[in-house]
């Protein structure tokens, strides 16, 4: 990633932040953007990176938001290599669906759907000049689910069709692919307010084939591989990232 430039939404907590530090680890620059200023600022704080790490506040359901980042960006970096549309609403669970607030509805497609456009659109023609990549970050649901999680899941496979249909669209020049997490432990990449070692059970990383529940450093360095040149050849794909859980057949 020597010498490449990746834009990261939600960037400052948790996955996102696993991501940011491996592209910053593989000799990237980045450019994060998250609600949260407190974060954003303490991953400056403690990365101590200099120039090659940058901050901004960042609402991915809002252009004029969005347009200010990717301008923000390009004035610090002068190019954009990768985008990776990880901003979203993590609260799968949201009731009985007949009891479903058409605001929330809305606010879930909103941020985890129509963020990830709104980053896509504008990112795109700097995305094109560098022949960069895009990483959509969708999550297991898109193809499982529990009840009461329709709007969740619903945003989420709606993310692993617009990779696709953005992978025909944008390429050959850009590359789309997504990666769907599992249960991935984010305890210990919060904030310095809210961090804390995860609480996790020998069942809960037995229930798992690979024997553990993941880290944000696993999708992480995914991410990596699929912004850089290594991955050339592959576009349109999602990439399952779940220690084996989906593949689990599962009898009570």
């Amino acid at each position: 990633m020597r010498d490449r430039v990746v834009l990261i939404t939600g960037g400052a907590q948790g996955i996102g932040r696993g991501i940011a530090q491996a592209v910053l680890a593989a000799g990237g620059s980045v450019m994060i953007g998250d609600l949260d200023q407190e974060a954003g600022k303490a991953c400056l704080d403690e990365w101590q990176i200099g120039k090659r790490a940058m901050f901004r506040q960042l609402d991915v359901s809002r252009e004029t938001s969005v347009r200010r980042w990717m301008d923000a960006a390009l004035s610090r970096f002068g190019r954009i290599d990768g985008l990776v549309n990880n901003a979203g609403i993590a609260n799968p669970c949201q009731g009985p669906l007949h009891e479903l607030p058409l605001e929330t509805w809305n606010r879930y497609l909103g941020t985890n759907l129509t963020g990830a456009f709104l980053c896509s659109k504008h990112a795109l023609p700097a995305l094109r000049i560098a022949g960069g990549a895009i990483v959509n970050i969708a999550s297991t649901r898109a193809l499982q689910s529990e009840a009461d999680t329709e709007a969740y899941a619903a945003s989420k496979g709606g993310l692993v069709a617009l990779t696709h249909a953005m992978a025909v669209s944008a390429g050959p020049a850009v590359r789309v692919n997504a990666i769907l997490p599992g249960w991935i432990a984010t305890d210990a990449w919060q904030k310095p307010a809210q961090r804390r070692m995860p609480k996790l059970s020998r069942t809960d990383h037995s229930q798992h084939p690979a024997g553990r529940v993941g880290t944000p450093e696993d999708i992480g360095a995914l991410a990596v591989y699929l912004l850089s040149p290594a991955s050339g050849f592959v576009t349109g794909q999602h990439f399952v990232v779940d220690g084996g859980m989906t593949i689990k057949m599962q009898y009570a």
